[in-house]
């Protein structure tokens, strides 16, 4: 049985109906499961966290070739067929609930393809965890906005914090029709891998995140403007704010490469 019939089988035996609004597509392309491991360079040590575990189809294939996977799956109708499809695995352990919420344990790599409904959520997540590689598929355009050049429609918050924590590699395009049912976005394997050392330094990583997000709500905005809504949201309000020394004034945010909102953390953090 290909695994677009067992999905289908499952689906109807079940009376489970795809969520368009969680992102819900269950994979149902074997071949794709098999450049993502290649791409994760999996091996026996290996512990695997997947999102969004679905039916456990990349699941069960990842169990073959690592020590352990927690399988995580947020649609309590899902996880439960999930533990019944898996319940043959003693090295994958099955977690229900939202990833960004639950206690997990400590894993090393991620290989997910995750609902498109978290991408954002899920790339931020994984700057505060410590692991050697994530290999995720993700929607193509969202992907793009990751490596965005400084400046351009794409460049973003998200581009700046991503370049600060993650190498990153975007891969293969996938075909839509790898999924049941097919989403209506383009796809693409993205690869991330912690940079150690950090490509510069910030005296706080929290301030530095908040910096880069109040920055790039106005992202049009000349930096003098920005430093000043940033300043009042988030400095003392007996902290007077002097232009005087603060660098770029005249540029617009988008203009900023990631280096340059590190500075202004700094800056203004003093």
């Amino acid at each position: 049985m290909s695994l677009l019939e067992e999905t289908k089988l499952l689906l109807r035996k079940h009376r489970i109906f795809p969520k368009k609004r969680l992102g819900q597509h269950f994979t149902v392309e074997p071949a794709l499961f098999e450049r993502m491991a290649e791409y994760a360079t999996l091996s026996s040590e290996d512990v695997v966290l997947d999102v969004g575990a679905g039916f456990g189809f990349l699941t069960r294939f990842l169990a073959e070739r690592c020590r352990k996977v927690l399988a995580v799956e947020a649609d309590s109708r899902i996880a439960a067929v999930l533990r019944r499809v898996l319940r043959g695995l003693p090295n994958v352990e099955v977690v229900e609930g939202d990833v960004l919420k639950v206690q997990l344990p400590p894993f090393n790599k991620v290989v997910s393809i995750p609902p498109y409904s978290i991408s954002s959520q899920l790339v931020q997540w994984c700057f505060k965890k410590p692991f050697d590689c994530a290999v995720l598929v993700l929607q193509r355009e969202f992907a793009h906005k990751l490596v965005a050049p400084v400046g351009s429609g794409s460049y973003s918050w998200l581009t700046v914090l991503t370049y600060y924590y993650f190498d990153v590699e975007l891969l293969d395009v996938v075909s839509k029709n790898a999924f049941y049912p097919p989403p209506e976005v383009g796809s693409i394997i993205v690869l991330l891998k912690p940079k150690s050392p950090r490509p510069f330094r910030v005296r706080d990583e929290e301030s530095f995140k908040r910096l880069v997000q109040s920055f790039f709500t106005q992202r049009n905005k000349k930096v003098k403007n920005a430093v000043r809504v940033y300043a009042k949201k988030e400095l003392s309000s007996s902290k007077k704010v002097n232009l005087e020394p603060i660098p770029f004034k005249e540029r617009r945010v988008r203009e900023l490469a990631p280096e340059d909102f590190g500075v202004l953390a700094d800056v203004l953090a003093r």
